[in-house]
């Protein structure tokens, strides 16, 4: 009798398994003992949405804020306990994709929620002491003139990295979904939301405002490409005028590549290419005065906290399955 050669699954087969998967996490069996279990990427969202509404009442910010804050956060939070709960009726896979996917406009509202808590003055005692670094880092050790050497290229691909900031988890879900692995989302987005959120919840206690505004003018870029006028007009429109402290475009950029590293080891292209994206991300919020360095330390010192907390949490998941 010859031996068997084990046959490579298809990709259909892997398609297989990730939803076998997913809907045995969602199944109408295991839903019935917790109507309403949440994942814990959206208990993460939840707490922070919480805090949100409880910081709103403790500082000195206008009566319309302290109003609407617990309003619109409590319906997110029904929200998601309506998604929950209209998921478990039958573990229905539209329900359970939605919410793979109904954390990434909420980032985006966590963002411009923590703005309701920009200050009406800065006294720029906090910039005044970041600047100093930067100077040496641009100047005297000659992190920009080495940027400049080739021109406007290097400069551009800066700016469009900053840009590119803004989709990295949307990436890193697509690229989930791609390689059918649609059941380790939740573990992505738990280590993600907590690099971008923990940066948002310290805001408050460190009003800054970026060089770009408290410096005008001073350490610019010698050249001025169209992807920085887009990305100043996108600042000028959408920005916050709370902190800059610490950088949650880094945290976000190495939380994606990190994450992608840890949830997505078969396909390492995916995590190199975004840990190549997040170094330039890192250096383009120093050169292009949209951060100072301490904002970007302490931005990649956030996504190591995330990785770290995230492995506890996914030593607790195995130590629950048994």
């Amino acid at each position: 009798m010859g031996n068997t050669v084990a046959r490579p699954r298809s990709t259909l087969e892997d398609y297989a398994v990730s939803e076998q998967a997913c809907l045995q996490q969602a199944s109408p069996s295991r839903m019935t003992a917790s109507a309403l279990r949440l994942r814990t990427s959206e208990w993460i969202l939840l707490a922070y949405f919480a805090y949100i509404a409880l910081l709103a009442q403790w500082l000195h910010v206008p009566r319309s804020v302290s109003l609407l804050a617990p309003l619109v956060n409590a319906a997110v939070m029904v929200g998601w306990l309506v998604l929950a709960w209209a998921e478990s009726l039958r573990g229905n896979r539209f329900f359970s994709v939605l919410r793979d996917w109904y954390p990434a406009p909420l980032m985006l509202l966590a963002y411009r929620e923590i703005g309701w808590f920009a200050p009406a003055h800065h006294l720029h005692r906090w910039e005044a002491a970041w600047v100093v670094w930067d100077k040496k880092l641009l100047n005297d050790w000659g992190l920009r003139s080495t940027i400049e050497a080739l021109g406007p290229l290097l400069p551009a691909l800066l700016e469009l990295a900053y840009l590119l900031v803004y989709s990295t988890p949307l990436f890193s879900l697509l690229m989930l979904y791609v390689y059918r692995r649609r059941e380790r989302v939740d573990r992505f987005l738990t280590l993600f939301l907590l690099a971008i959120l923990v940066p948002y919840a310290l805001f408050p206690y460190f009003p800054s405002e970026p060089p770009r505004t408290v410096f005008p003018g001073q350490d610019f870029p010698s050249f001025e490409t169209w992807v920085r006028r887009l990305n100043w007009w996108l600042l000028e429109g959408q920005g916050i005028r709370t902190s800059v402290f610490p950088s949650a475009h880094v945290a976000g950029g190495f939380a994606a590549a990190f994450g992608m590293m840890r949830y997505l080891k078969e396909h390492p292209w995916v995590g190199r290419f975004l840990g190549a994206l997040a170094l330039l991300i890192a250096t383009a919020v120093v050169y292009g005065r949209y951060h100072y360095a301490a904002d970007a330390l302490a931005g990649l010192a956030c996504a190591l906290v995330a990785v770290l907390l995230s492995s506890f949490v996914d030593r607790y998941r195995q130590q629950a399955r048994g």
